[in-house]
């Protein structure tokens, strides 16, 4: 609990019910929130939120993925806030600093020959950009996608987008064709991955050569924590190169160490034609990227800019961030302590059969599949998991196409002590509704 003092401080707080009344009477009908009884959060520090009553919550969210260093880290906002007092905005019409020096720090930590680097300032114009310059280096207009993936909210990137309930608009782009990912719940993951490359062969000797892009996620994060067979994307980049159609790898959610890799295709042995970032390169501040090799980034020759993209605040930003995730060694950490959380999820799978199903992915990006019961199917006692965690001083997420499994995506600074500690209250949820 936060001292009496320092809350009292905070005296601008209005409290959750008026919050949640401003929300419904000021936002869009599609802006929900987690929890029944959802706390107004008012501060950060590392790896715990507070509410508007100093109760203290350990972040296992991070803002899905957002803030990997840690809420407020003084390491990096201090940088955030002395770029703000010198220089906060330009744009790319002028020359500065900061989103040079990001650039050129993230040719040294991109994969194979990627190199080039455009700013914006989501994960939804970063895979806009990305498909953009697919169509722009190919000819081509057509895309392949996997069945569950989220790549944005943007028209094109919608499109591209196989999960159902974030596909709201009706006029979607009509060249994007989908295949089976590779997971299925009563296959193997070696089996899931074949079925997978056999959908993908059909769709290139139907139409291989009026494909620009094949756009995927290394794990498919709101499909429900997807990890593919280790040999699935090398299969798939070999099927591609043939037809001259580019591998776009969204690394939004599972990039900058989440996995226990700089970026998550990294498992696999693959190198891709352009990769998307965003999330935490910013750990909260708006930024965000799409990187490919000299020769594609040719064609995007045309003028082109974004006002916000790379402007100094968030690069300076960007940059703290990638020291501190190497000062910190922030990826070896996310592996050790990400097996360490991943090992006690697959004890209380042992123990609670009947309510684990299955538990998946690696370093800090782990999925926990709830089953349904007699009382309520699997989407409500996932809703009934997280409620009860959060009285507990926990907040988690949830995904998956039935919305039914845990999100475990904690910010990277999280210790042992932290995941020991939820994982014995999530033993108590669960051993309650057993």
């Amino acid at each position: 609990m936060e001292s009496e003092e320092t809350f009292m401080e905070q005296s601008n707080i209005i409290g959750r019910e008026a919050v949640a009344a401003k929300r419904k009477q000021y936002f869009y009908p599609c802006t929900a929130h987690f929890y029944r009884d959802a706390p107004q959060l008012v501060r950060g520090s590392m790896q715990y939120v507070y509410d508007e009553n100093g109760k203290e919550y350990t972040d296992f969210f991070a803002g899905v993925s957002v803030v990997a260093c840690g809420h407020c880290n003084p390491a990096i906002t201090s940088r955030t806030i002395a770029q703000l007092q010198q220089l906060q905005h330009t744009s790319t019409v002028y020359l500065t600093q900061p989103n040079v020096e990001l650039a050129e720090r993230l040719e040294g930590l991109l994969p194979g020959a990627l190199r080039r680097t455009f700013f914006v300032n989501s994960g939804s114009e970063a895979n806009e950009g990305a498909l953009l310059l697919a169509r722009m280096h190919t000819g081509r207009k057509g895309f392949i996608a996997l069945e569950a993936g989220l790549h944005g909210r943007t028209n094109l990137t919608m499109s591209v987008t196989g999960l159902q309930m974030w596909r709201t608009d009706a006029y979607l782009d009509e060249d994007v064709t989908f295949i089976q990912r590779p997971y299925h719940p009563e296959m193997t993951l070696e089996e899931a991955a074949a079925q997978s490359i056999e959908s993908l062969k059909a769709v290139l000797a139907e139409k291989g050569d009026t494909i620009a892009a094949m756009i995927v996620e290394p794990i498919q994060g709101n499909g429900g924590m997807i990890m593919p067979a280790l040999s699935y994307f090398r299969e798939v980049k070999a099927l591609l190169e043939p037809y001259g159609i580019l591998l776009i790898d969204d690394e939004i959610q599972t990039g900058y160490g989440r996995t226990g890799a700089m970026f998550a295709m990294e498992h696999y042995g693959v190198v891709p034609d352009i990769i998307s970032m965003a999330k935490a390169l910013g750990n909260g501040v708006p930024v965000a990227a799409f990187s490919t090799t000299d020769e594609i980034a040719a064609s995007l020759n045309k003028p082109s800019a974004s006002t916000f993209g790379g402007n100094p605040v968030s690069a300076a930003t960007a940059l703290a961030v990638l020291d501190y995730i190497r000062d910190e060694r922030l990826p070896e950490r996310a592996a050790e302590l990400g097996g360490r959380l991943k090992a006690g999820l697959l004890l209380l799978q042992e123990r609670y059969t009947a309510v684990i199903t299955d538990v998946r992915g690696t370093g800090f990006m782990l999925g926990a599949e709830l089953a349904g019961s007699e009382a309520e199917d699997a989407a409500v006692r996932t809703d009934h998991v997280l409620e009860e965690m959060k009285d507990r001083g926990y907040l988690i997420g949830k995904n998956g196409i039935g919305r039914n499994v845990l999100a475990f995506q904690p910010p990277l600074v999280v210790t042992a002590e932290n995941i020991d500690a939820m994982l014995a209250a999530l033993n108590e949820v669960l051993q309650a509704i057993h």
